[in-house]
């Protein structure tokens, strides 16, 4: 037999029992915090109404809710992820090297949302999966501009931006219709999820380190609506914050099932 792994060198075991119930379907969502509650009970009607009193999303369910619903409406959205990178890491150990993945994760609708996750786990589907949910809860709006005239949909990214990560720093500026996306596959990968037509993107440092590289992208597109541009001037009424509009809603009793 094989020795020095650990435990790896078992077979059999308790891993048969994994074939009950194949069929299962998948349980129904029980929210645990109260914009959880509040996006099932239908208070709050879109992404937007979070994001406008910036509340924390914890529960990647919010935003399949908020998909699942826009799929069966009549502009069906679809929130798509995308692999970027698997990168085995190591430790090491008194035994040799314990060796894990890391996965870079990238969601987005086309459509002004995007997310990114990365995740380390001893296996690859279990880091793909969790990387999946932190990008879910990550997701963050994209602001897109006008090049020159303010005719048709918004095309390109507001005014020029800037993201850094490690030694990587990428530069996105705004182009002309019709350009495209000027970049490496992996900036154009990324700013067609976020819903970016025409693009020009700069970048120095060491870009082959791809992880810093998605990260330094995803930062830039983070920033459009950090900048308040002469068109947001004009002062913004709030409305109330969900919290307290709905505040009877939140402390009557919790619909949860313990069985």
């Amino acid at each position: 037999g094989k020795g020095g792994f650990g435990k790896g060198g078992r077979k059999g075991g308790k891993k048969g029992g994994k074939g009950k119930g194949g069929g299962k379907k998948e349980e129904e969502w029980v929210p645990i915090t109260k914009l959880g509650r509040l996006v099932k009970d239908g208070k709050i009607s879109s992404l937007e109404d979070i994001y406008l009193h910036s509340h924390p999303i914890k529960e990647h369910q919010i935003v399949d809710h908020f998909y699942a619903k826009q799929k069966s409406g009549e502009n069906p959205v679809e929130l798509k992820d995308e692999v970027m990178k698997i990168m085995p890491v190591q430790k090491q150990t008194s035994a040799g090297q314990r060796t894990r993945f890391k996965a870079y994760i990238v969601v987005g609708d086309s459509n002004g949302h995007i997310g990114l996750g990365v995740k380390c786990s001893k296996e690859v589907a279990t880091a793909i999966r969790s990387s999946i949910i932190l990008a879910k809860l990550s997701l963050i709006p994209v602001r897109r501009g006008y090049w020159g005239t303010k005719l048709g949909a918004p095309h390109t990214v507001p005014c020029k931006v800037t993201g850094k990560c490690g030694s990587v720093r990428v530069r996105l500026i705004p182009a002309p219709k019709g350009t495209g996306l000027c970049g490496s596959p992996v900036s154009k990968k990324l700013l067609s999820l976020a819903g970016v037509d025409d693009c020009f993107t700069c970048s120095i440092g060491q870009t082959k380190t791809m992880g810093n590289f998605v990260k330094a992208v995803f930062q830039a597109l983070s920033k459009t609506y950090g900048y308040l541009t002469p068109d947001l001037w004009q002062e913004t009424r709030l409305c109330a914050d969900p919290y307290e509009v709905h505040s009877e809603f939140l402390a009557g009793p919790k619909k949860a099932s313990f069985e």
